[in-house]
C-alpha cells in the first residue's frame, strides 16, 4: 500500500481526553486501545465529545482527544487533537499536534465555500492550501457523524457516496461508505470506507469500522492519523470502550 497516497486517511483516526469527577448528561466519552495486526500495543486514545440533545438526538459540538503511551508505571500524552462541530457535524475545524515529530495540522474555514489547510510537516516545512467545499465533503472525524446521519442506510445495508478531504494533499476525493465483512472487526454493524476511484482502490486500503446498536463506534481498522516515524503513520486495529453516553439517542 502506498503510504503517501493513504495519507488522506490520516484524519480517521478517530479521538479525546479523560474526565475526572461527574460526567455531564450531554457528553459522549470513550477510550480507544490501538494495537498492530500482530497484537502489539501501540497507544491509547481518550475521547470526550461535548454536545447537546436536540429533539431527542445528540448533536456534537466539541471533541477533544488525547493520545497516550504507557510507560513504566505511568502514561504519557504524546499527541492531542481538538475538533469543533459548531458549524457542521461533518466538517469540523481541526487542530492536531504531535510534538515528538514537530508536526501539526490545522483545518479551518476562512470564507464561505472554502476550507484552508496548514500542515506543518515532520521536516518542519509548512504546506498551505485552500480548496472548495461541496455539500458532500466530509472532514476528519466528521465521518463518524456522517454514518449516524445515514444510520437507516447503514442498518439497511445500503451504500453512501461522499467526498473526503485529504489534508496532506490539499484536495478531496470521492469515497463510498458501504457494508463490509472483516476478520479484524466484529460488531453489530460493520462498514468500510473505500475510494470510489478505480486507481485509488489499488493505492488506498479501505478503513473498516464497527458500530454497536446505539450508533457508537466500537472498532476501527486501518491507517491512523498518528505518526509512527518520519515516513509513515500507524496502521492499527483500535477497539473502543464507551464510558458515558449522552441521555439522548446518538442516531435519528
Amino acid at each position: 500500500m502506498n503510504r503517501s497516497a493513504c495519507s488522506c486517511f490520516a484524519p480517521f483516526a478517530v479521538v479525546l481526553v479523560a474526565l475526572s469527577g461527574q460526567v455531564s448528561a450531554d457528553v459522549l466519552q470513550f477510550t480507544g486501545f490501538a494495537q498492530s495486526r500482530e497484537g502489539e500495543t501501540l497507544y491509547e486514545e481518550r475521547h470526550q465529545v461535548d454536545g447537546a440533545c436536540e429533539n431527542g438526538v445528540y448533536r456534537p459540538i466539541e471533541h477533544r482527544v488525547a493520545y497516550m503511551r504507557q510507560g513504566e508505571g505511568s502514561s504519557e500524552t504524546f499527541a492531542e487533537k481538538t475538533l469543533d462541530y459548531s458549524a457542521s457535524a461533518i466538517r469540523p475545524t481541526v487542530n492536531y499536534r504531535q510534538p515528538d515529530f514537530d508536526e501539526s495540522l490545522k483545518i479551518t474555514y476562512p470564507a464561505s465555500g472554502s476550507v484552508a489547510i496548514a500542515w506543518q510537516q515532520p521536516e518542519g516545512a509548512t504546506k498551505r492550501s485552500i480548496t472548495e467545499i461541496s455539500d458532500k465533503l466530509v472532514v476528519d472525524a466528521g465521518f463518524d457523524n456522517l454514518i449516524r446521519q445515514h444510520w437507516d442506510n447503514i442498518v439497511s445495508g445500503e451504500s453512501v457516496k461522499f467526498r473526503f478531504l485529504a489534508p496532506t494533499r490539499g484536495t478531496d476525493y470521492a469515497f463510498i461508505l458501504e457494508p463490509a465483512e472483516s476478520a479484524d472487526v466484529k460488531a453489530d454493524h460493520v462498514v468500510q470506507i473505500r475510494p470510489d476511484s478505480l486507481l485509488l482502490k489499488f493505492l488506498v486500503d479501505p478503513i473498516v469500522l464497527g458500530y454497536n446498536e446505539k450508533g457508537a463506534l466500537t472498532a476501527y481498522a486501518g491507517l491512523t492519523n498518528v505518526r509512527e516515524n518520519a515516513d509513515q503513520n500507524y496502521t492499527a486495529i483500535i477497539r473502543y470502550a464507551i464510558s458515558n453516553y449522552p441521555e439522548c439517542k446518538l442516531t435519528p
